[in-house]
């Protein structure tokens, strides 16, 4: 029974650097959340009209978020849009966005981003803009755009700190993952 105690304590001791390294890596933060600040987006069906314009989107733009538990060093909030379906367009495919905020929010709505474009409103910057501008108009965001073949959307959410002169280089502090829907 001893050597068990020893062996799980010891176990247990050596993954403390391993759970401190995720902790600061922006793995985990209480509170960080985030929900649609739009009542046509419910998370289970992207709203009609809001898919691309090959498909007759009519407002092809990103959902308004509300997020809240923003951690206090955090200098702007990202969003990596992604269609979790097709392996091509995931892990943020579809665009990845900055939104600036001044150090110290603690909650703030984000309005939306039209698609197709990269003309962005004030204090919007582009990451990595969509990475299959052939397929649909080019811009920042490409909207949900499979066909209605049933694919699930979602959006990363990320509080980060970045330096202003290098928008595509930043340290996550904390995320959540907000399902946009099937189309």
């Amino acid at each position: 029974m001893k050597i068990l105690t020893f062996v799980t304590l010891t176990f247990c001791i050596a993954m403390i650097p391993l759970l401190m390294k995720n902790l600061a890596s922006g793995a985990s933060y209480a509170g960080f959340k985030a929900t649609f600040a739009d009542a046509a987006w419910d998370g289970k069906t992207v709203p009609k009209g809001r898919q691309c314009k090959r498909f007759d989107g009519k407002d092809p733009s990103t959902p308004k978020l509300m997020v809240v538990g923003i951690p206090a060093d955090a200098n702007a909030i990202v969003m990596e849009y992604s269609d979790r379906s097709y392996p091509p367009m995931d892990n943020g495919r579809h665009e990845k966005i900055g939104y600036t905020i001044p150090e110290g929010t603690k909650e703030i709505t984000i309005p939306p981003v039209p698609g197709h474009s990269f003309e962005l409103p004030e204090k919007f910057f582009i990451v990595a803009p969509n990475q299959a501008p052939g397929w649909d108009e080019a811009g920042a965001y490409m909207p949900p755009c499979s066909g209605g073949n049933g694919n699930k959307y979602y959006v990363t959410i990320k509080a980060v700190v970045f330096d202003e002169g290098k928008t595509d280089s930043f340290k996550d502090i904390a995320q959540v993952v907000l399902e946009m829907g099937i189309y």
